[in-house]
């Protein structure tokens, strides 16, 4: 077969080009399968308990720094809000036991600013548990069938939106709260955080009332 100049020029250039478009659609296909979701229900619960156990910590911080600056009501919901956390990650540790698994947290050292930046970081994160976080991982349980594990993500998805619904109510009235105290109590199944026993049940996950731990 005789390819003059030109024509040998063009043939070139079209093995080039789809050798190039072969690669990009290898490293496209590439890049999908290492975006793809992988984590199992084992994986997310050692995700949520290493999450929750450096909340617990970073808000035991936050409430030290808002008693310093005269906040006291909002050192009491940090403090509420640490329990609920603990509340949390010790049901994930028991659920990543039945499965086989060993809780594990690295603890990191909290980031502590003005009680104002204080209660919206911890707002961004209770947002971001209660709108993206958790729900990811219900549904990989439900996927999986893991009744217990479903159970624990849903009390704690709903605790979550309870805390960012509390932080946000501080945060509106920051200024009026300081010099004053509030109490709080926690729930010790799911870590629902009320600032009144103005039920029977808790409205997440129905245990008695007085059940509930005040928090000093």
């Amino acid at each position: 077969m005789v390819i003059k100049k030109g024509g040998f020029a063009v043939v070139l250039g079209a093995a080039l080009f789809l050798l190039t478009a072969g690669m990009c659609i290898v490293d496209v296909h590439a890049q999908e399968e290492a975006a793809a979701p992988s984590a199992t229900t084992l994986d997310n619960l050692m995700t949520a308990y290493n999450g929750e156990s450096n909340a617990h910590a970073r808000y035991l911080a936050f409430a030290r720094k808002a008693n310093m600056e005269g906040y006291d009501a909002v050192a009491r919901l940090f403090r509420a809000a640490a329990l609920a956390e603990q509340v949390h990650y010790e049901r994930h540790a028991e659920v990543i036991k039945r499965l086989g698994g060993t809780p594990k947290a690295i603890i990191e050292s909290p980031e502590v600013k003005s009680t104002q930046e204080n209660l919206e970081s911890a707002f961004k994160g209770e947002t971001y548990e209660k709108d993206v976080m958790y729900p990811a991982f219900i549904k990989q349980a439900e996927k999986e069938n893991i009744k217990d594990a479903v159970d624990a993500f849903e009390d704690a998805a709903a605790a979550e939106a309870v805390h960012a619904g509390l932080y946000a109510r501080m945060l509106n009235n920051l200024a009026l709260s300081k010099g004053l105290t509030k109490d709080f109590y926690v729930c010790p199944v799911c870590g629902n955080v009320v600032d009144a026993l103005s039920f029977s049940m808790c409205p997440i996950c129905s245990t008695s009332k007085e059940k509930f731990i005040k928090v000093w």
